[in-house]
């Protein structure tokens, strides 16, 4: 039951109490007063059980309710000779009309209740019906206030409701972004060094037979980049923990160049006009597009060298290239990006940055990243 179901029930309950005390405590007319309180006790029955009831079946049951009480309470009106406790049960019913029907059914119903005076002499009945018109538009000013004070809880709790929904996808959706995250930084980083301890350990089997100190280079390489790959763990926590300890960009960059060369594709670095400090995920973001792109040069270019330029040429913007002279790639073929790059394009994107890729079978193929810095 509703907090406007339980309020009219009270009413209306406190109204046949006091329709029953002016009933037995003036015997004036007592041929019609038992009349009375069976008219009464029949409309406080419909108006409580059957009021609850009619409540969201539909307006053809709602508008039957209100037109049979409305019968039903101008007979009871009149044989209880206008008392109070009658005017009260009427200004139920104009109440309940607004809460089923709304506002112009209770207006409706306001306007036929005090033609209950018709019967009663000019001056007398102008007077009752002018007290009862006033009892029921304040029922009827009363019954819409309680109707729009439900309707703005139901708002609330919807909104409430809303906003916890919000609220969950935010979590979902800032959980996606943080796994998708982490899986960039796994793929970048020890997806990178890996994959140099792969070629290198591939590399020293071949020549495991025929050129021991060879391998033994090939070995000592790939356990330092196997070191490197525990570093580079280490530098994407201390990176969550404590942002802005990493290396300068270039720094970084020309360590990477350094690797690859160590790895068998020759790779320089050119920086383009003056550093200049970046936000920390802009230097993450080309940091991480490099990287990429030499891995992919060692994987798939088979290039004989590589070059990466660090770009701030731009006031607005920061770019990094890499470029490799391997077998390049057809652009019509619309093969999709990798997971690597589809990565690196992601985190340009999120800073309002871009990711291209220039190529043609037989040239190479440039990567470029810029991010706004």
């Amino acid at each position: 039951m509703t907090g406007v179901t339980r309020a009219l029930v009270l009413l209306t309950c406190g109204a046949l109490l006091t329709l029953v005390v002016e009933v037995t405590d003036t015997f004036r007319r007592p041929w019609q007063e038992p009349w009375a309180l069976v008219l009464a006790g029949a409309f406080t029955l419909v108006a409580t059980v059957g009021f609850a009831w009619v409540r969201g079946r539909g307006r053809a049951w709602a508008a039957a309710y209100v037109a049979g009480q409305l019968v039903l309470g101008m007979v009871m009106f009149g044989a209880a000779h206008l008392e109070v406790g009658a005017t009260l049960l009427m200004v139920v019913l104009v109440m309940q009309a607004v809460v089923l029907l709304g506002l112009p059914a209770g207006v409706v119903v306001a306007a036929v209740v005090p033609l209950g005076h018709l019967g009663m002499s000019a001056p007398e009945g102008l007077r009752a019906g002018l007290g009862t018109l006033a009892a029921v538009v304040f029922g009827l000013v009363l019954a819409e206030l309680l109707v729009r004070e439900q309707r703005a809880r139901d708002q609330l709790a919807e909104a409430h409701a809303q906003l916890r929904g919000y609220a969950a996808q935010a979590e979902q959706l800032a959980t996606t972004q943080e796994r998708n995250r982490l899986a960039r930084d796994i793929h970048d980083g020890l997806g990178h060094h890996l994959t140099v301890v792969q070629m290198q350990l591939q590399a020293a089997r071949a020549v495991l037979a025929s050129d021991s100190a060879r391998t033994e280079e090939l070995l000592a390489k790939a356990q330092g980049q196997a070191e490197a790959a525990l570093a580079e763990v280490r530098r994407s926590v201390s990176a969550l923990r404590e942002p802005g300890t990493a290396r300068p960009l270039p720094d970084s960059l020309r360590g990477l160049t350094e690797e690859a060369s160590a790895a068998g594709v020759p790779a320089e670095l050119q920086v383009a006009g003056p550093a200049r400090p970046l936000p920390a995920e802009a230097e993450e973001a080309l940091f991480r597009a490099a990287q990429e792109g030499l891995t992919n040069v060692r994987k798939h270019a088979r290039a004989s060298r590589a070059s990466v330029v660090l770009d701030y040429r731009d006031p607005a913007a920061v770019a990094v290239e890499v470029r490799d002279d391997g077998v390049g790639a057809d652009p019509r073929a619309g093969t999709p990006l990798g997971f690597g790059l589809l990565g690196a394009q992601e985190r340009a994107e999120r800073l309002g940055g871009r990711l291209r890729v220039d190529s043609a079978p037989g040239r190479g193929l440039t990567l470029r990243v810029e991010v706004p810095g």
